[in-house]
């Protein structure tokens, strides 16, 4: 999108006819690559005149249509996890086919953990993980022979750690993904979830972290919809290469232009980053001099048209 970008940016204003024959596609082949710009009101297409939004605009924009496809998720999961409790208690015994279960609720930990690697062994499909603290609990060793064995079987394994992972159990990063298991980090991990293959999920109840109630959800639509919401969170997540002498290098520049995109304080950027504030200001001053920019917003913007973004 940068790319394209910063190609139509100097035809704002004029004709989409031109601009399509100075690229040597036709108008509709440049409609069709600009979906993207246009979907998120980057680019306008009034008849023949195209409308492109300037750099800081352009990133206000995407921002925007970011937050508000993320809040619509989040709203989603939302009004799922309110329902779950009454759909159960409309449910009674289950007397159904596993594909229209709703839910059933476990008590414990231990119980949700049991239920967990019993899924894994016995199904098929990709597993997707959100693990906000995890590593700390004394089933990480349990849950590893599992993503290994289910990743030697060919399955595609993801999972989603707070970037203040990186900093507080490096080894177990670099252990998950020595075995295969493919790594994001967002500066917050909302709440713990498991997903297996396309009709089941294990979640918190209520979503977060140190919740001790667990639901066990085996409905396909209520799986998918937990899945699009990860796989937004994934979209908007950090790679993190594991390679180089064993140690964790996340993309921390990505992490902390995201963060002040986000509007975030320092303080709560050095928590979610698990640094100090001292090394975050220091961080953002050096970005702010690499960029050549003044202010944090004109960070973001410029940081967005070299596609660091």
């Amino acid at each position: 999108m940068d790319e394209l970008y910063r190609t139509v940016l100097t035809g704002s204003g004029g004709s989409l006819g031109e601009l399509a024959q100075s690229l040597f596609v036709t108008p509709e082949q440049l409609l069709q690559r600009l979906g993207p710009l246009i979907a998120n009101d980057i680019v306008r297409v009034d008849g023949d005149t195209l409308d492109v939004a300037s750099p800081v605009d352009a990133v206000s924009r995407f921002v925007t249509a970011q937050a508000d496809a993320l809040a619509e998720a989040g709203s989603q999961l939302r009004r799922i996890a309110s329902s779950l409790p009454v759909l159960v208690e409309m449910g009674g015994e289950p007397a159904h086919a596993p594909s229209t279960v709703i839910g059933a609720e476990v008590d414990t930990d231990s119980e949700a953990l049991e239920s967990l690697l019993g899924m894994i062994a016995e199904s098929h499909g990709d597993l997707c993980f959100l693990r906000p603290d995890q590593w700390r609990l004394s089933s990480e060793s349990t849950m590893a022979l599992a993503v290994n064995s289910a990743v030697r079987s060919g399955r595609r394994v993801r999972a989603i750690y707070p970037a203040g992972a990186l900093k507080e159990a490096p080894e177990i990063l670099i252990g998950r993904a020595a075995i295969g298991e493919q790594i994001r980090v967002l500066p917050e991990v909302p709440s713990r979830l498991a997903i297996v293959g396309a009709t089941r999920a294990v979640l918190p109840d209520p979503l977060g972290v140190r919740n001790q109630r667990w639901l066990i959800v085996q409905h396909q639509t209520i799986v998918a919809s937990l899945t699009a919401w990860f796989d937004l969170l994934w979209g908007s997540a950090t790679a993190v290469p594991m390679l180089d002498r064993g140690e964790a290098r996340p993309d921390l520049r990505r992490l902390l232009l995201a963060q002040l995109a986000a509007g975030a304080k320092d303080e709560q950027i050095a928590r979610n980053l698990g640094t100090s504030l001292r090394t975050v200001r220091r961080r953002v001053a050096s970005l702010m001099d690499e960029l050549g920019v003044d202010s944090r917003f004109q960070a973001g913007a410029e940081a967005a048209r070299r596609g660091w973004l």
